[in-house]
């Protein structure tokens, strides 16, 4: 464990294979971050992360959980949602606020719905409860590249299906160098997450929903569309705000979107 942030790395041992999880934050409040989908797995990056929540570092004890390792070909949404209430419950962590991001905001709903004793409030950020053509599009383009082992395709794409046109001309040349890191070996593990994105279909269940929630969404999304955040607060009744200029990664670029979070985390009254 290091001083800075009070974060540490651990690897949970699951009933079909281990997790990692980075924890950090020295408060008392415990709160579980599911990151969305990506091709470099969480491991080696718990500070880093640490530092980019630093916001919620006096009042909350951070897990941010990466997918279980050794997944079967067919897991879907709900079996990684599965996945993350045992880990929960290995961490001693019977309830807590939960912020899902794109894929595990979709992670984070079958939790709530399944599980709904241990989300005690719910943020969904540019995520989506039911498959839309954008996002079957985008996710079926992402299974083939990484089947042909095309990452060069991917570096290409992430910038403009990300990012508004002002930061991707800005950091695109970035995604280039990324994508150098990631190893092919990864890319089963990737199929099979990315895969699990077609097992999407709980819109029909959100009223289930009870606990606050939250939804922040971007206007100009191109992954799930800025529409799919709009119904999952229409059908919850819940709090939302659009970022309107911005994208799929409005969780990275809008600046008060980590406040946004911490606000309606410890607001004393939120609504459903």
């Amino acid at each position: 464990m290091t001083a800075l942030y009070n974060a540490e790395e651990r690897t949970l041992r699951l009933a079909g294979g281990t997790m990692t999880c980075a924890c950090f934050g020295r408060g008392e409040r415990p709160m579980v971050l599911l990151p969305g989908l990506s091709l470099r797995p969480l491991a080696g990056s718990g500070l880093a992360l640490a530092h980019g929540f630093r916001l919620f570092d006096r009042d909350f004890r951070v897990y941010a959980l990466d997918r279980r390792s050794d997944l079967p070909e067919g897991t879907t949404l709900e079996d990684l949602a599965e996945h993350t209430a045992e880990a929960m419950a290995l961490l001693g962590v019977p309830r807590a606020a939960v912020l899902g991001v794109s894929q595990g905001g979709m992670i984070a709903q079958y939790l709530a719905l399944n599980h709904p004793e241990r989300v005690e409030r719910l943020v969904l950020a540019v995520t989506a409860s039911r498959l839309n053509d954008t996002l079957r599009g985008v996710v079926g383009q992402w299974i083939a590249w990484a089947e042909a082992g095309d990452l060069d395709s991917f570096a290409r794409d992430m910038p403009e299906r990300l990012y508004s046109p002002a930061y991707a001309r800005r950091w695109g040349w970035i995604f280039p160098a990324v994508m150098k890191l990631a190893k092919l070996d990864d890319t089963a593990h990737f199929l099979t997450l990315a895969k699990s994105i077609l097992t999407l279909d709980c819109y029909d269940r959100l009223e289930e929903i009870a606990c606050p929630a939250l939804v922040l969404g971007g206007r100009e999304d191109r992954v799930v569309t800025g529409r799919a955040s709009e119904e999952i607060a229409e059908k919850l009744g819940c709090e939302i705000h659009m970022y309107e200029q911005l994208g799929h990664a409005a969780y990275e670029e809008a600046k008060d979107f980590k406040r946004r979070v911490a606000d309606f985390l410890l607001r004393e009254n939120a609504a459903r």
